[in-house]
């Protein structure tokens, strides 16, 4: 049985109209090869090529331009159904929490389903589990275990993951095996449950050796006196991924294994409303395996998408 998503519909429109997946990407707010991925997959379930492509244009094969009127009019079917449906419903949006990521493309695939609030509280991972737990959220974006899904009734998705680098002083950006490096602990275990979980495991695994804090270190500016007094690089956690370095520091990629972070979409098992299972569905991609499928990958023995 073939079975082909709106989404994909939607994305081959796009580059069909355009007649370019860089104008199609930009118009769809994902990442090129993302888009890319997506039309390989539908053709691959259709069992046709669509179209046509090289370095320099693309165009249509006769079986994109006999798809092209049918996928148009079944995605306005589509919408209009989202539409009547969320004006039978209210129109009450789907609240959606997070603790530093959200998915670059959440605006775009979840347009036309249905509307989303973002809540504005930025909390730990496990608050934010706690969260859907109780009602307090629909959804939420964070780092998620199997004990706290069981423990939570929850049920989730992979969303995304970060791979995460070691900081160390100097300009050496060559990369450093796991047991050659440190990870912080602090002692506030409320504010950082989640991180000192991943991170004493990851220790015990690897042999990477733990300094132990009590100032909040693990991001900002005592992140980085940290790695500064410490001998060794010093493992980034999610939070300190994307913050700009020092010009006395730097990014070293971590081997022997490499180290993935994954962010999870978590629901609650017992949910039955369609908006929000619709919003999981848009976000939902198992296409993709975020780079923790290598044979060097490590993830934490509980983590929700290990093997």
């Amino acid at each position: 049985m073939i079975r082909v998503e709106l989404r994909q519909l939607r994305y081959f429109v796009a580059v069909a109209e355009e007649l370019s997946f860089g104008r199609a990407a930009e118009r769809l707010l994902i990442a090129g090869p993302s888009l890319s991925q997506q039309i390989k997959a539908l053709e691959r379930d259709l069992g046709v090529r669509l179209f046509d492509r090289d370095r320099r244009s693309v165009a249509l094969t006769p079986a994109g331009s006999a798809l092209l009127a049918d996928a148009r009019a079944l995605l306005e079917r589509a919408d209009d159904l989202q539409r009547r449906a969320r004006r039978q419903a209210g129109s009450e949006p789907v609240r959606l929490g997070y603790v530093n990521w959200l998915p670059p493309d959440l605006s775009a695939r979840t347009a036309a389903v249905a509307p989303v609030r973002v809540d504005t509280w930025v909390a730990p991972s496990h608050v934010q589990a706690a969260r859907v737990a109780d009602g307090g959220l629909d959804l939420a974006v964070c780092w998620v275990t199997v004990t706290e899904l069981k423990q939570h009734g929850l049920d989730s998705c992979l969303v995304g993951a970060d791979r995460l680098y070691a900081v160390a002083v100097g300009d050496d950006g060559s990369e450093v095996a796991a047991r050659d490096t440190l990870v912080l602990l602090d002692e506030d275990a409320t504010s950082w449950s989640s991180w000192n979980a991943y991170a004493g495991e990851l220790a015990r695994a690897t042999g990477a050796r733990v300094v132990r804090i009590s100032d909040g270190g693990i991001t900002g500016p005592a992140f980085f006196d940290h790695v500064r007094r410490g001998r060794r690089p010093l493992i980034n956690s999610p939070k300190g991924q994307s913050a700009p370095l020092p010009p006395d520091l730097v990014l070293r990629p971590v081997i022997t294994p490499q180290i993935y972070w994954t962010w999870s979409l978590v629901w609650r098992r017992t949910e039955a409303r369609g908006s929000v299972l619709s919003v999981v569905d848009a976000l939902r991609d198992d296409s993709r395996d975020h780079g923790i499928r290598g044979g060097d990958a490590w993830l934490p023995a509980d983590d929700p998408y290990r093997g």
